[in-house]
């Protein structure tokens, strides 16, 4: 990936790909609830060799222990390619946490708030000694902005930087996520005891091949039924994304984001059932996260593509808005007009228009 191949980094980068090797335990690590290294390999024949090590980068793969009990798999980029980049010391760890089509089980995002996210944290900081920058697209952004909100894990984390940030979903013009929505088809499969939601499985290609007979879509751009037309993504590129993507994800989840879209609000996930949600919360509906209670000194860079359709400008607007009293010297905004949800990982020119600009960021930080 082009990403890979072109940036020189004095950074410690440390990359999450919780599926397919994601496994479930009966019980927490070590019996007391605390993350915990399992195993150190390079990942052979695996991403590490194939998209990291292939790059010319050092690569390892770790594997930590949720406080629930699932297993996360984490690979560690430890030292840039060039001599400068090698020698450098005490370089601060850089966590990239994935978006929604990359891991699959019975959870919806406030697990992944609640278990996942803290479990890596407390590792990548415990390996270190450093406090995080956190870079986040997509759901990963909405994990680390709901954490924030509920002022965890800020005693380890340094800066966030969130691509294509997500929290409201209300105007979203996804056509393959309004479908989904519009249609209760999450919900009406989960109900049937189907819990993987599978981009790649019978009844999602049947759902793409009808959103494609609509006229004014253009399916020529495979992810456009999902993400809006992206504007600089070669075929090539595309070949290298299905070779290891989509990956499934929770039928709840998705149920999740659904709520999301339906209700323009950001909470917990609804049960759709005031005894559940009791016993869950402790209330009949499901708390809110407030994004207004993200720290204002908080390191923040924000970017966000114009012609984007899952993380549309008018929701990016509305979580903008939550964060107008954010200290203006500890937020920069970038908006790219031309760029969509996918541009953002593949685009030709993604190292010039977000990548460096996101390093130049990190590099101004104390």
């Amino acid at each position: 990936m082009k990403p890979l191949n072109t940036i020189s980094l004095n950074y410690t980068i440390l990359l999450i790909f919780c599926a397919p090797n994601l496994f479930c335990l009966k019980a927490p690590a070590n019996g007391t609830g605390e993350a915990a290294l399992v195993a150190q390999s390079s990942d052979r024949g695996g991403t590490c060799k194939s998209m990291v090590e292939s790059n010319g980068y050092d690569c390892e793969e770790h594997w930590v222990i949720t406080k629930d009990g699932y297993v996360l798999n984490v690979l560690r980029i430890p030292l840039g390619r060039f001599v400068g980049c090698r020698k450098a010391r005490n370089r601060p760890p850089v966590l990239l946490q994935h978006g929604m089509l990359l891991a699959y089980w019975n959870w919806s995002w406030d697990e992944l708030v609640a278990y996942d996210l803290p479990a890596t944290f407390q590792y990548v900081y415990n390996q270190t000694g450093q406090k995080l920058h956190f870079v986040g697209h997509s759901q990963g952004t909405l994990m680390v902005m709901a954490a924030m909100s509920r002022d965890q894990l800020l005693n380890m984390l340094r800066s966030a930087a969130l691509l294509c940030p997500i929290a409201y979903l209300r105007h979203t013009t996804s056509l393959l996520s309004r479908f989904i929505t519009d249609n209760f088809i999450a919900e009406a499969l989960h109900s049937l005891g189907l819990y993987k939601f599978d981009l790649n499985d019978l009844i999602t290609m049947r759902t793409l091949k009808i959103i494609c007979r609509i006229p004014s879509v253009d399916c020529s751009n495979m992810f456009t039924p999902y993400t809006g037309q992206n504007c600089c993504i070669k075929r090539s590129k595309t070949e290298i994304f299905l070779d290891h993507q989509p990956q499934p994800t929770a039928m709840k989840n998705v149920i999740h984001m659904c709520q999301m879209v339906r209700r323009g609000t950001l909470t917990m996930y609804d049960y759709n059932d005031c005894d559940e949600n009791i016993k869950h919360y402790g209330q009949p509906t499901p708390p809110a996260y407030n994004m207004t209670c993200i720290p204002n000194d908080l390191p923040i860079f924000l970017s966000y593509g114009g012609a984007d359709a899952l993380s549309d400008v008018n929701d990016v607007k509305l979580l903008l808005d939550c964060l107008r009293h954010h200290d203006p010297g500890k937020i920069v905004v970038q908006c790219i007009e031309s760029y969509a949800h996918a541009d953002y990982l593949m685009a030709e020119k993604a190292k010039e228009d977000v990548y460096d600009p996101l390093i130049a960021f990190l590099n101004k930080l104390p």
